[in-house]
């Protein structure tokens, strides 16, 4: 739900680099940077299986986290500002939190889901999505996980923008109005390539076939210049 809080528990790294995020990473944690409000940038690590607990849990990417440094007692209210994963092995890579003020609006992106199943689809059209994340504007904790759009009123032909989703107590869409969700579209029709047709006053070569059509039964290829007749010595010439 939108607003949880989790609490995540992170090491102070001395070190900043490749060599040291490296090593970091063989040993299983994953190197990150928590912003401050205008204090200097901390160098964190934290384990890679407490990071994906974080960002996988039903809580969403919009959680607040109570970062706690190590050795501390004090929390740093916190979001996940971005993260970067390996496309090859699929691991996170790096993270970066920013520190927020929970009584101060923060702009983020926000996933925009559909709802239902729509008139238009039904009838035999395409139900599209166009835009999958929207931002907003809100207090840290009013940041919904993910906006819902319903669609089950779509016909073919119908587009749903940004101006028709409902209001939201607390959260300012950013984006223009006129951007489009989702549409629903009469389907693409494929069509068979026709058979090529002669031109007036085109024939057929000699020994080819129309399309469609079977070649004489017992018809055989003429033998080429210069073979020999099947069956015997080549006749002499008179003489």
């Amino acid at each position: 739900m939108a607003g949880e809080r989790i609490r995540l528990e992170v090491q102070e790294r001395e070190h900043r680099g490749t060599r040291e995020s490296r090593r970091l990473r063989k040993e299983g944690f994953i190197p990150g940077v928590l912003y401050g409000r205008g204090i200097k940038p901390h160098p964190i690590s934290v384990h890679e299986r407490e990071l994906r607990r974080v960002l996988t849990g039903d809580h969403g990417l919009h959680a607040i986290l109570d970062v706690v440094l190590d050795g501390q007692k004090s929390t740093h209210s916190s979001i996940l500002k971005d993260y970067q994963v390996d496309p090859i092995r699929g691991k996170i890579e790096h993270f970066d939190l920013q520190e927020v003020r929970l009584d101060e609006a923060i702009q983020t992106a926000v996933v925009v889901e559909l709802m239902g199943e729509s008139a238009g689809t039904k009838a035999g059209g395409v139900l599209s999505q166009v835009t999958r994340e929207i931002r907003v504007e809100a207090l840290p904790l009013e940041v919904p996980e993910r906006i819902e759009l319903d669609v089950t009123a779509m016909e073919i032909g119908d587009t749903l923008r940004l101006s028709d989703l409902p209001p939201r107590e607390g959260v300012t869409y950013l984006d223009d109005p006129e951007t489009v969700l989702a549409t629903v579209t009469v389907p693409t029709k494929v069509e068979e390539p026709e058979p090529e047709e002669l031109e007036e006053g085109e024939e057929l070569e000699e020994g080819e076939v129309a399309e469609g059509e079977e070649a004489p039964e017992g018809a055989a290829e003429a033998p080429a210049e210069g073979e020999q007749q099947a069956g015997g010595e080549p006749e002499a010439s008179e003489g």
